[in-house]
Formats: C-alpha cells, sequence, structure tokens
C-alpha cells in the first residue's frame, strides 16, 4: 500500500522544443540575450538540465466499498542551483466504482517548481524587467469513464 523511493542522485531534464518560449526564457531555460532594440543576439537554450535529490512516495488504500484513496508525492531538490528549496508535484485521487461499468475519479494535482516564473513584466520596448516569480500550480480532476473488462 505504501511504497517509498529514495535517489541521491538524480537527473531532471526539461526540454522547451518551441523557439519562442526558449527565448523567453520559460521553464528554468536560459533566456535569449537581447540587444538594446530588443534584437536576439542569442537564442535561448532549449535544455534545462539539473542534477539532485529525489524523494517519491505513493499510497493506496480502499476508504470505502469501491472507494480508492490513490496519493503519490514527489520533492525534489538540486544540488547545483539551489540546495534545499524544494520543488513539489502532489497529486490526490479517489476512484470510485459506481457499478460494473461505470468509473469515476476525482483528484487534485498541485506543483510547485521555482524554475516556472509567472507575472512577467515588460516595458515599452518589449525588454524584461521583470523575469516573474514563482507561484503555486493547481488543477482539479473529475474523470468519469466506462470501464469494460475482457
Amino acid at each position: 500500500k505504501l511504497n517509498i523511493y529514495i535517489s541521491p542522485i538524480t537527473q531532471k531534464t526539461t526540454f522547451v522544443l518551441d523557439d519562442d518560449l526558449a527565448n523567453k526564457g520559460a521553464f528554468g531555460v536560459q533566456r535569449a540575450i537581447l540587444d538594446a532594440n530588443g534584437n536576439i543576439i542569442q537564442k535561448g537554450e532549449k535544455i534545462f538540465l539539473e542534477f539532485g535529490f529525489l524523494l517519491t512516495n505513493q499510497y493506496e488504500k480502499e476508504i470505502l466499498e469501491n472507494t480508492v484513496l490513490k496519493h503519490r508525492l514527489s520533492l525534489y531538490t538540486d544540488y547545483l542551483r539551489n540546495f534545499g528549496n524544494i520543488d513539489v508535484d502532489w497529486e490526490l485521487n479517489i476512484d470510485l466504482q459506481v457499478n460494473k461499468y461505470i468509473v469515476t475519479t476525482i483528484g487534485t494535482h498541485i506543483i510547485y517548481d521555482d524554475d516556472i516564473l509567472f507575472d512577467e513584466q515588460k516595458n515599452d520596448a518589449g525588454l524584461v524587467i521583470d523575469p516573474g516569480k514563482p507561484r503555486i500550480q493547481f488543477k482539479q480532476l473529475l474523470g468519469v469513464g466506462v470501464l469494460y473488462a475482457f
């Protein structure tokens, strides 16, 4: 029911294949270098590598008849850039077996990663004056599906 995984040496890689996002420095990649007029001197990086410590755990339990609670938590900290600053990825789902054929999932997914910045501010020339700050990302899920076992 409970699974814990500890990895003291982990590589975390982010690929940003869109040129516009890479030039803006999205998802932690190195942003493009611009001149005073906003022209690109050097393109933004497309790969962001991190090496650090990873701790994950998963837990699954039937809390009521035909109702299963599923929890997954992943904690990561980078050794090279900002050790001790923890990236959090947490999912909590409840699976409900309504009848023989209908299954419902209700859940949440929370992510915090300080490399993903929000609220970027630009001046009148289009140059970035404030890259923004990290925030918590939240997703909620409601799924209804048809189950047929062979």
